[in-house]
């Protein structure tokens, strides 16, 4: 079984591919196989995206119609980056009629901790901004909430939670404000696909109709609108 993925979610982007034993049940019954993953360079996404997929493909002698399924970043993020992804994914999904694992960013944060019980994961959103995704992690990892909050205003929510994030800035500050924080790497399409993995085998995947970006922020028009109106 093949799976494509792709996180073009943030300044740069990346595209995995991945195979699993057709006779494993459980993502966990043998070793996922990454194939390889590209790099995308952010501001070209719209341009690269569908080449660098059909080039990957072709490399490891597969055609669009070997894949049997899809994991995709689905957000919080770059709004233009989010579309192109998303964009390409449900054209790609709907053509092969194959289904699709959408992966919060925040969730495979969560997923790379080690640490277990009440974290926060936190994304870097610009604009002195951060996305936080409260978490219980243990047997499995259960999403309490996911919010877009001031910076200054994080560690006063995050009180009693493990911080987990892949910036270092945001870890260290973490700690000084008396906070436990782990430092994890940033997710990438090698890390989506793992979780995509995970979600196809579970069931929990979503058509191309309803696949969505989850941006958690509010587009700069819809801000604007709301301020004029």
């Amino acid at each position: 079984m093949i799976l494509l993925a792709a996180d073009t979610s943030g300044k740069h982007g990346s595209i995995a591919l991945t195979r699993m034993p057709d006779d494993a049940n459980r993502p966990d019954d043998r070793p996922i196989e990454m194939l390889e993953v590209v790099p995308l360079a952010g501001g070209t996404f719209s341009a690269q995206l569908v080449p660098q997929i059909a080039a990957l493909l072709g490399k490891h002698g597969l055609g669009v119609r070997d894949i049997d399924a899809f994991a995709v970043a689905s957000g919080p993020g770059s709004f233009t980056g989010l579309r192109v992804g998303l964009a390409a994914i449900k054209a790609l999904a709907e053509v092969l009629r194959k289904p699709i694992a959408a992966v919060s960013l925040l969730e495979a944060v969560a997923r790379s901790a080690k640490t277990l019980g009440r974290i926060t994961a936190v994304l870097d959103a610009g604009r002195g901004e951060v996305y936080a995704g409260e978490y219980d992690v243990g047997d499995s990892v259960q999403m309490r909430s996911a919010r877009l909050v001031p910076r200054d205003e994080l560690f006063s929510l995050a009180s009693g939670c493990t911080v987990v994030t892949p910036d270092p800035r945001i870890a260290n500050d973490a700690r000084e404000a008396g906070l436990s924080a782990e430092e994890v790497p940033e997710p990438r399409s090698d890390t989506i696909a793992r979780l995509g993995w995970e979600k196809v085998q579970a069931g929990e995947t979503v058509t191309p109709e309803d696949l969505e970006a989850n941006y958690i922020r509010r587009s700069d028009a819809e801000i604007f609108a709301k301020s004029s109106s």
